[in-house]
């Protein structure tokens, strides 16, 4: 697959425009892109390896790297790009779902537990922490715990759509779809592009829930 630069290449060369570094890890990484959303990951795969190989310290290549094969379903490649993406960039919020969602999957919950908690006391502040702490502790079928999660995580960052939509779940699975309007409502007004709340939505209003009473 990655034969298909060196026309380009040796045509820029011989015209005195040799592409810089910068442009050929933009090159193979957006390759990479839209390769995978096409569906063609082991083609996504070769640029992907191909941009690493020119920038080895980039924390988003290792990320694509570890979804693109987490999509092959080659598990052992993905955990291991997903960590070097953490290693890079601690605060990854795609790379620590991704390994999360990988080790639930494996029924390795310990091990995303351990992680999250680790998380959470390198970065007691950070609102993501929270979110996928709760994220993993639904997965578990704690929904108080998720719930109690999902609500510190608001109260460090109130407009982070994830955990709105995350938590207006919760509530729906403790029957409290009231309160699962109200924040399906909030995560839209912060984004009307969030299809899945929209639909979520559209699907309590027309079961007849009712919005809230003021406490």
């Amino acid at each position: 697959m990655l034969i298909r630069y060196l026309p380009i290449l040796a045509l820029l060369t011989s015209l005195g425009c040799q592409p810089t570094q910068h442009e050929l890890v933009k090159d193979y990484h957006d390759d990479g892109l839209r390769l995978f959303q096409q569906g063609r990951f082991k083609d996504a795969q070769d640029s992907f390896q191909a941009a690493l190989k020119l920038q080895p310290a980039d924390p988003g290549i290792y990320f694509n790297l570890a979804e693109t094969y987490d999509y092959l379903n080659r598990s052992q490649e993905a955990e291991k790009f997903y960590k070097e993406c953490i290693l890079r960039s601690p605060n990854h919020v795609g790379a620590r779902h991704g390994l999360n969602a990988l080790l639930v999957k494996q029924s390795r919950t310990q091990d995303a537990i351990l992680l999250s908690e680790d998380w959470l006391k390198k970065q007691p502040a950070l609102a993501s922490a929270y979110a996928e702490d709760g994220w993993i502790w639904k997965q578990l079928g704690d929904l108080p715990r998720a719930q109690a999660r999902y609500q510190q995580a608001l109260s460090l960052d109130p407009s982070d759509t994830r955990t709105l939509v995350e938590l207006a779940m919760v509530y729906e699975k403790l029957n409290r779809s009231d309160r699962s309007m109200v924040l399906y409502q909030r995560a839209l007004e912060i984004n009307p592009h969030l299809g899945s709340a929209r639909q979520s939505m559209d699907r309590l209003k027309a079961a007849g829930t009712p919005y809230p009473h003021p406490d």
